[in-house]
């Protein structure tokens, strides 16, 4: 079962996505927020996750936990497959 498809920790307050819209180092992530955005949304409705798309930037996330402290992964050149691993590491 996917770390997606379940409530995440109380602790997690925002989760951030970064990518460009058409470059091939951000494919990965497109297909990743495509496949794993509805899950996520539907087991954690009032969990804030936003996705920003913009010309030329780097592939990454960020999440914000309790006490504002955030961590963040790169994500360029990743299969989707890859950006989930990487992303639920960065939320557990």
């Amino acid at each position: 079962m996917s770390i997606f498809t379940k409530a995440l920790s109380p602790a997690i307050r925002e989760i951030r996505i970064l990518c460009c819209q058409t470059a091939p180092a951000s494919a990965g992530t497109r297909e990743f927020i495509l496949s794993t955005y509805p899950a996520l949304k539907k087991s954690n409705p009032d969990l804030p996750v936003l996705i920003r798309e913009a010309k030329g930037t780097p592939a990454r996330v960020f999440a914000r936990f309790e006490r504002g402290v955030e961590k963040h992964v790169e994500l360029d050149n990743l299969s989707a497959t890859d950006v989930q691993q990487k992303v639920a590491s960065l939320l557990s």
